[in-house]
C-alpha cells in the first residue's frame, strides 16, 4: 500500500493592529479583536438572572476586565486571561437601572410546579419578556441570561409528535446510531461529539431543549438582541468546571462576537471567496411528514457569516442512507446564499467552495454548477465525514494536526486534530482521528484542504482556536436544532450570533 504524508502548516488568523498569529490567545494579547480600533472599546451588555443569582453575575462581568490564572503546568496552551481589555481591546458595561431585568425566583418555583408542556413554555415566555424588554434605542449589545441548573438541562418530549412519529424517529436515530458506530470510537466523547456534527440526528427533533427553545423565542423579534447564555458554573468560581481564565477566555470571545465584534479571521484566505456548508437535519411538517429539512452554512471574509434555510425533502430522498438535493434544489439554495452575499457585500462571489458530509451525487453536481455565470467563475466541491482509520507514529507524540494522508494515489484523510507542537502537547483523550476527504470535485486538493484546516479555527464559541470541523459545517447541529423551534411563517435570522 503507498502511502504518502504531507504536513500543513498551522494556518495564520489576522487581528487587531494587523497581528498575524495562529493561535487567539496569542494573537488576542498582541493585538486584539480584528474591528476594535481603539482600546478599550466600551460593549453595553445586558442580565436577565434569578433575583438570587443577580449580584453573583453583576460581579462576575466585572471579573471579566480583570486578570485571572490557570491552574494547568501547560501555559502555552492555557495562558492567564489579562483581563477584556487587555485581552481583547473591549470593555463589557452593565448598567444595572438599564440594562437589568430580574426573575422573581418565587414566580419561577411556581411555574415549575405545573405540568410539563405548560411549564415549558410558559417559562419560555417568561424569560423571553425580559429580554423583549431591553429592546429599545439604548439597548444592550447582547444579554447574557443566567439559567438555573434545572432549567439550563430541562428538556420535554416534543409534544407535536404522536407515538407513530415518535417511534420513526427512534428508528432513524438507531441507524444514525449504527453509521457513527461504523465510523469513531464511540466511547470518546469528543468523536460522538463529532459525529452529531457530522450526522443528522433524529434525536434532537424527539425532545425540546429550554435553552434551544429560548434561543429561537428570543430571535422572532423585529429588534432581536443575541443572547449568551450561562451557568452557574461559568459565573461562580465555587461551582466551576473549568479554570477561571480558560473560561474567561472563551466566554468573553463568544460574548464579543455576539456584540457585533469580528474576534478575528483567517489570515491568507482568497478575498471574495464563498464557503458553504450543506447540511441536513429533522423537520416535522404541520402536515404530519417528518422530513429533512436542507441547511447552507456559509461562511467569507468579505461577509458576516450567516445561515439559510432550504427547501424540505421527503423522508426517503436517500442514496447510500444518506438525504440529497435534487438539481433544483441543490440551484434554488446556492442562488440564495449567493444573493445573501451580495446583499452583505455588493458583489457576487467570484469562487463558491462547497462542503458536504457525503458525497456528491450527481443531482447535486448539475444543480450547483447551474449557478456558474459571468461573476461566478469556479465552483469546487469537496466532501468529508467521518473515518475509522488511526495513524501510529514512530515519535513519541501523537500524528501531527495538518497533516494530510494520501492513500494508493487516491483516498485523502486530513487530521484536523492531532500533535501541535506549539503546544507541545495533543488536545485530546484518544488516539486522533482524520475527515476522509473526497478532492475529485476540486480544482486544487492541498488548497482545499489548507481551506478546510483554516476554517477549522473559526469557532467564536471558544479562544482555543483548534477545531475538528470547518465552521462551514461545525454548527449545522446547533442551526438546525434551533430552527425547528420556529414556524413556517418566523423570520428566520440569518446570522450566527444567534445560533452560537
Amino acid at each position: 500500500m503507498r502511502v504518502r504524508i504531507r504536513h500543513l502548516e498551522e494556518p495564520s488568523l489576522l487581528f487587531g493592529k494587523s497581528i498575524i498569529d495562529p493561535f487567539p490567545r496569542d494573537g488576542l494579547e498582541k493585538g486584539g479583536i480584528l474591528s476594535v480600533n481603539e482600546s478599550p472599546k466600551p460593549i453595553p451588555v445586558g442580565v436577565v438572572a434569578l433575583e438570587s443569582e443577580f449580584d453573583a453575575v453583576a460581579k462576575w462581568i466585572d471579573r471579566l476586565d480583570k486578570h485571572s490564572i490557570n491552574a494547568t503546568q501547560n501555559r502555552k496552551r492555557f495562558p492567564p486571561f489579562p483581563g477584556t481589555s487587555n485581552a481583547l481591546g473591549v470593555k463589557f458595561e452593565l448598567d444595572q437601572k438599564r440594562h437589568c431585568r430580574k426573575v422573581s425566583d418565587a414566580e419561577l418555583k411556581s411555574l415549575l410546579s405545573q405540568n410539563a408542556t405548560s411549564q415549558f413554555d410558559n417559562i419560555v415566555e417568561l424569560y423571553a419578556r425580559k429580554i423583549e424588554s431591553l429592546q429599545k434605542d439604548d439597548c444592550p449589545l447582547c444579554v447574557i441570561v443566567a439559567l438555573p441548573e434545572e432549567l439550563a438541562t430541562l428538556r420535554i418530549s416534543n409534544p407535536a409528535l404522536d407515538y407513530r412519529e415518535k417511534r420513526l424517529l427512534e428508528r432513524l436515530q438507531s441507524e444514525t446510531d449504527e453509521q457513527q458506530m461504523d465510523l469513531f470510537d464511540t466511547t470518546s466523547n469528543s468523536e460522538i461529539r463529532t459525529a452529531k456534527e457530522l450526522l443528522p440526528q433524529a434525536d434532537t427533533l424527539l425532545y425540546r431543549f429550554f435553552y434551544r427553545a429560548l434561543k429561537a423565542r428570543a430571535m422572532r423579534s423585529r429588534n432581536a438582541i443575541p443572547i449568551q447564555i450561562v451557568r452557574k458554573h461559568t459565573y461562580r468560581t465555587d461551582s466551576s468546571k473549568q479554570d477561571d481564565a480558560t473560561t474567561a477566555w472563551n466566554v468573553s470571545v463568544g460574548i464579543a462576537y455576539k456584540s457585533r465584534e469580528i474576534p478575528w479571521q483567517p489570515h491568507g484566505l482568497p478575498a471574495n471567496t464563498c464557503y458553504v456548508g450543506i447540511s441536513f437535519h429533522h423537520l416535522k411538517r404541520r402536515s404530519g411528514d417528518i422530513v429533512y429539512a436542507s441547511l447552507a452554512q456559509a461562511y467569507s471574509t468579505d461577509t458576516e457569516p450567516y445561515a439559510i434555510k432550504g427547501q424540505s425533502i421527503p423522508r426517503d430522498q436517500k442514496i447510500n442512507k444518506q438525504p440529497y438535493l435534487k438539481a433544483e434544489q441543490a440551484k434554488e439554495i446556492l442562488n440564495r446564499v449567493c444573493q445573501k452575499f451580495i446583499d452583505e457585500a455588493g458583489y457576487p462571489p467570484s469562487r463558491i467552495v462547497v462542503h458536504k458530509t457525503s458525497r456528491f451525487v450527481d443531482d447535486e453536481v448539475s444543480g450547483f454548477r447551474e449557478c456558474l455565470n459571468e461573476g461566478i467563475g469556479q465552483i469546487d466541491m469537496v466532501s468529508m465525514r467521518g473515518t475509522g482509520l488511526r495513524l501510529i507514529t514512530n515519535e513519541v507524540s501523537e500524528i501531527q494536526r495538518g497533516s494530510l494522508v494520501e492513500v494508493e494515489g487516491s483516498r485523502h484523510f486530513l487530521f484536523t486534530s492531532g500533535f501541535v507542537d506549539e503546544w507541545e502537547s495533543y488536545p485530546g483523550p484518544h488516539i486522533p482521528s482524520p475527515l476522509e476527504v473526497d478532492f475529485n470535485l476540486c480544482s486544487d486538493p492541498i488548497v482545499c484542504a489548507k481551506e478546510i484546516l483554516a476554517l477549522t479555527k473559526m469557532n467564536w464559541n471558544s479562544a482555543e482556536g483548534i477545531g475538528r470541523i470547518p465552521i462551514t459545517l461545525s454548527f449545522a447541529q446547533q442551526v438546525g436544532t434551533i430552527m425547528t423551534e420556529l414556524a413556517d411563517e418566523d423570520n428566520v435570522e440569518p446570522s450566527y450570533r444567534f445560533y452560537m
